[in-house]
């Protein structure tokens, strides 16, 4: 399949990544020591809901769009308010309460979640391999000295730049799924990378599409020997090789000891407010624990 970010942005996928992103940043940002984020598929960061692209799939409506329109009940409204603050910001507005449906004109993706929980002396470095994207990432992040933003290859990126002169952080690894292969290259990444950095909050987002390649690469990371991976997924409705995306997952290595609890009360939630048909559903385990 071919995910690139511009035609799905906002959409159930994104919920997911990005508040689960937001809350891995927060827990962070929780200890005085500086970090620094990698993001390895970064696409443009911003991306205007009524263009071409996000425009012709509406995709938004049945993601953030349903998200916003209506309030959540504490906590669920305090764990979301990191990840909706940004949104917020790429609007225009100053509280995440202030958001509705109607207000949804532009969708922040994660380099711009990422900007907005740094502090003064936490560092991210975006990269992308297109040259159009690469560009306007490079605009959108001009005169923020925290971002440095890199024309790569994202694999490569993730050879090149570990581990972080700060010793802790995170890297998104978020591929577009544009050729075959991209579990497989998901699992060397992955086993390359711990290997330079095993310290290291590792959240690399995936689409899923069928059950058995599923277990497959599970089952793949199982066997690289690497501990504290947690997988987490989220379903709108039933799975569909043949059908339009309706699951995604995360697998997380290296999880801030706070993420269970937090996803015990998001995953009912968001799966309540995003269900659009029998099957849909959340939940995480740990493929490999301590």
């Amino acid at each position: 399949m071919n995910y690139r970010h511009a035609f799905h942005a906002g959409n159930f996928a994104d919920v997911l990544k990005h508040a689960v992103l937001a809350r891995i940043l927060v827990h962070l940002a929780a200890k005085p020591a500086p970090f620094r984020v990698l993001d390895t598929h970064a696409g443009i960061g911003l991306y205007d809901l009524d263009d071409a692209r996000a425009g012709r799939t509406r995709e938004w409506e049945d993601g953030i769009g349903r998200i916003v329109a209506a309030p959540f009940p504490d906590p669920i409204a305090r764990l979301l308010a990191p990840w909706l603050t940004a949104v917020a910001s790429a609007v225009g507005l100053t509280r995440p309460d202030h958001l509705s449906p109607e207000r949804l004109t532009r969708y922040p993706g994660s380099p711009l979640v990422v900007r907005s929980g740094l502090r003064r002396d936490d560092r991210a470095t975006v990269v992308e391999l297109h040259p159009a994207d690469a560009a306007s990432l490079a605009e959108l992040f001009a005169g923020d000295a925290r971002v440095k933003v890199i024309e790569l290859d994202g694999w490569l990126a993730l050879k090149s730049f570990l581990p972080f002169k700060e010793r802790r952080g995170l890297v998104v690894v978020d591929p577009p799924f544009e050729k075959p292969g991209e579990f497989d290259r998901i699992v060397a990444g992955l086993v390359q990378a711990t290997r330079r950095f095993a310290t290291a909050t590792y959240l690399v987002w995936h689409p899923i599409k069928d059950r058995r390649e599923l277990d497959r690469f599970h089952d793949a990371l199982v066997a690289t020997g690497i501990r504290r991976m947690m997988a987490v997924e989220l379903a709108t409705a039933a799975i569909r090789a043949d059908g339009p995306l309706t699951a995604n997952g995360l697998v997380i290595v290296n999880p801030p000891w706070t993420l269970a609890d937090d996803l015990d009360l998001l995953l009912p939630a968001l799966a309540d407010r995003l269900a659009t048909g029998p099957g849909a559903g959340a939940s995480w385990r740990w493929l490999v624990p301590e």
